[in-house]
């Protein structure tokens, strides 16, 4: 089957493996995969990760998709190696990741294969998420990633009126992302290391560094509570935050970038810790830096063996990136125009 083909049946081997992490889900999961149960294309299978939770959550699902396998994992593997387990175990040509504090609209997975198949230089795709509870705020557009080494969910907390057109993002947010499934298996997938948070940005950055470009197309429609189970300004997302940030920072960003953006990165980083002073945060942060220059190491080795992959010109990643910190500050979207590579990454 093509991409982006229709099916009225689903066949014996899916087209898309949809994934689905849980971890104490509560009655979000409910509704994430009652929305799967209802997409207009049926050639997918889903998997339903759960992370040892302890809320009963895995008990009472109700509406599924019609071919949904559950794992009840006895240990929390985090979101990262979740997903990570599910893609190995999947059967799809295509790994669709779905948080479970998300709803998908009816043809998400309709639009998603739509897009790949009119993009195909795009294999990578972001959807448009809105808030679960307010249909007109946007929930993120993609992740974008400054240069001096921050990455934000572009146009959180926007009016959805100010959506973009479809475009190239840097990376896709995994509460709602589209990938080949045999690049994320062959490119390592998540990093396990980091439980959670920034994986997604992670991946992105070395999918990017070996010549994949990513899509945002807003037909491919979600409704996000945006960190409804763990909390956005919770300790726990704070220190992750802080620490897969900087592993990220230091694993991907090439050597010239690398030099020309560290001073700024540190002035950077100072302003957070001021300011987590104010918001309550500092601790948290600095333990999360701690943590990360502590063990910087597997972080460095990753770096060695992905410059030795590198396929994309440094001019095409510098490309990528968003230069203006007000961008970053303001969380707006940053998505361009489609425009054809010419130094032949």
């Amino acid at each position: 089957m093509q991409p982006g083909q229709d099916s009225s049946e689903p066949d014996d081997a899916p087209e898309i493996t949809v994934v689905v992490v849980n971890y104490n889900g509560g009655d979000y999961i409910r509704g994430c995969l009652a929305s799967l149960a209802r997409q207009t294309y049926l050639n997918f299978e889903t998997i339903v990760v759960d992370n040892a939770s302890s809320d009963g959550s895995i008990d009472r699902l109700g509406e599924m998709p019609q071919r949904t396998t559950i794992l009840r994992e006895t240990i929390n593997h985090g979101f990262a190696e979740g997903n990570n387990l599910a893609a190995r175990l999947g059967r799809g040509r295509w790994l669709a990741l779905l948080n479970p504090d998300a709803e998908a609209a009816p043809d998400w997975l309709e639009s998603l294969m739509r897009a790949v198949r009119e993009r195909p230089t795009h294999r990578i795709v972001a959807s448009l998420q809105m808030a679960l509870q307010d249909a007109t705020v946007l929930d993120g557009v993609g992740d974008c990633y400054l240069a001096y080494g921050y990455a934000w969910r572009g146009g959180f907390g926007h009016k959805v009126s100010e959506t973009p057109p479809a475009g190239e993002c840097f990376a896709p947010c995994g509460a709602a992302a589209l990938y080949p499934r045999d690049l994320f298996i062959e490119s390592g997938g998540f990093d396990a290391r980091y439980f959670c948070y920034h994986e997604d940005v992670d991946l992105g950055f070395r999918l990017r560094l070996l010549g994949e470009r990513c899509q945002f197309d807003p037909r491919c429609r979600i409704r996000h509570a945006g960190s409804g189970i763990t909390g956005r300004a919770s300790d726990f997302a704070v220190f992750h935050g802080a620490r897969n940030g900087l592993w990220t920072y230091v694993k991907n960003m090439p050597g010239p970038l690398l030099l020309l953006t560290f001073l700024p990165w540190m002035a950077g980083t100072l302003a957070i810790l001021a300011r987590g002073l104010v918001t309550g945060r500092f601790g948290a942060t600095v333990r999360g830096l701690r943590a990360a220059i502590v063990d910087l190491g597997p972080a460095l080795k990753a770096r060695g063996a992905l410059r030795r992959r590198r396929r994309a010109s440094l001019r095409s990643v510098a490309r990528a990136l968003s230069w203006n910190p007000l961008r970053f500050l303001a969380r707006r979207p940053h998505v361009r125009p489609f425009v054809a590579e010419d130094d032949g990454d």
